[in-house]
């Protein structure tokens, strides 16, 4: 399955648009980690505990994505965006979206 942010893919043609897919998630944070996390914050630098969090989360909003294409019969996804938002302290959500189509 071919994963792109562009319109269009290069030396590709679209055959046709299969319509929207989205893949999403709402992650949170082990409570020992979210107590590690704040302490953090009172020294500054990287949260190594939440970038692995987002990481996680996108690698898993992006599989539904990609299974809801397979679904449709897509080679590929185009037009591929991603969203966050925090739901609640120590939690985010994580969404990702994309035309499906068949290629050439």
């Amino acid at each position: 399955m071919l994963i792109v942010s562009t319109d269009q893919i290069q030396g590709k043609t679209i055959q046709e648009s299969l319509g929207i897919v989205k893949g999403e998630i709402v992650q949170s944070k082990h409570i020992g980690r979210d107590f590690m996390a704040g302490m953090k914050t009172l020294v500054g630098g990287e949260i190594s505990g939440y970038t692995e969090m987002i990481r996680e989360a996108r690698q898993i909003a992006t599989k539904r994505m990609v299974d809801e294409a397979e679904k449709l019969g897509a080679d590929a996804v185009v037009g591929v965006r991603y969203g966050s938002s925090a739901v609640m302290q120590g939690a985010a959500e994580i969404i990702v979206y994309g035309t499906a189509v068949k290629l050439k």
